[in-house]
């Protein structure tokens, strides 16, 4: 299994439109087959940073993630919204609970 953390600092004041395009994407990622889990949330010591918590099947699931159109699209949006480069960590998940 992979997990994926990944942090994304969104200009002052966008928020609100990150969210928007978050979740849009979120409804399209929901339906791909080799991603578990992808919850995106608000870092409580720096409100203007989203956190992407992601678990995939395996690489070949997050890699077909990542070439999505819908990603691909949300990507562009993005352009609109973030502060900066994001922090992205690739883990092996070696166990979790549920």
């Amino acid at each position: 299994m992979i997990a994926v953390i990944a942090k994304i600092p969104v200009r002052p004041g966008t928020k609100e439109v990150a969210l928007k395009e978050v979740k849009t994407l979120m409804a399209k990622v929901a339906e791909e087959k080799g991603t578990l889990h992808y919850t995106v949330n608000i870092d409580q010591n720096n409100p203007d940073t989203l956190v992407f918590m992601e678990r995939y099947k395996d690489m070949a699931a997050l890699g077909a993630h990542g070439s999505t159109p819908h990603f691909q699209e949300f990507m562009e949006k993005s352009m609109s919204f973030v502060a900066g480069p994001p922090e992205i960590v690739v883990l092996d998940e070696i166990h979790s609970i549920r």
